[in-house]
């Protein structure tokens, strides 16, 4: 293989991990935590930048039982088992209850926004990852299990046990 072959193939790699909304190479993580905050059940790291939340949901559902429903935010609209909040309409605007039921349905998310902050803490999704790009969803996931450590030391042990039987 000779030297310009070699930086087209190197070149075609960096295009794939490309965002063209960051401007920047970037990965895509993805979290799902129970509804009450209680612990991260599923993590998806390393995914190339330009994939959309929506896309690398459809790609992994399938580990997950057909009957189960999720939670997300406007990124997943359009999914059947995620509820979103209601999208304002183009040149309208919600109505009194749609607000109300948008309000209800972030005061519920709020407990899952507070364990995506507790890996942003971090600082490894926010700022340039600087080690070697193989290594991104083995930190990821190493950060998880000390947020999950975290979690377990804030729960207070007659918490563990109410939760663990019923």
């Amino acid at each position: 293989m000779n030297k310009s072959e070699k930086d087209k193939r190197e070149n075609d790699e960096q295009e794939k991990y490309f965002s063209g909304k960051k401007s920047n190479h970037t990965f895509k993580s993805q979290m799902i935590v129970m509804p009450d905050g209680r612990d991260i059940v599923d993590v998806v790291a390393g995914e190339p930048g330009p994939k959309s939340d929506i896309t690398i949901f459809r790609e992994y559902r399938s580990e997950f039982d057909l009957q189960q429903r999720f939670k997300g935010d406007k990124a997943y609209f359009g999914e059947d088992l995620i509820t979103t909040p209601i999208k304002k309409p183009r040149n309208r605007e919600l109505t009194t209850e749609q607000k109300e039921q948008n309000k209800q349905f972030s005061s519920n998310r709020i407990f899952v926004e507070h364990r995506i902050r507790l890996v942003k803490i971090f600082r490894v999704i926010q700022e340039r990852f600087r080690l070697n790009p193989q290594k991104y969803e083995q930190i990821m996931l190493t950060i998880c299990g000390l947020v999950r450590l975290r979690i377990r030391a804030l729960i207070l042990p007659g918490e563990i046990s109410s939760m663990s039987s019923g």
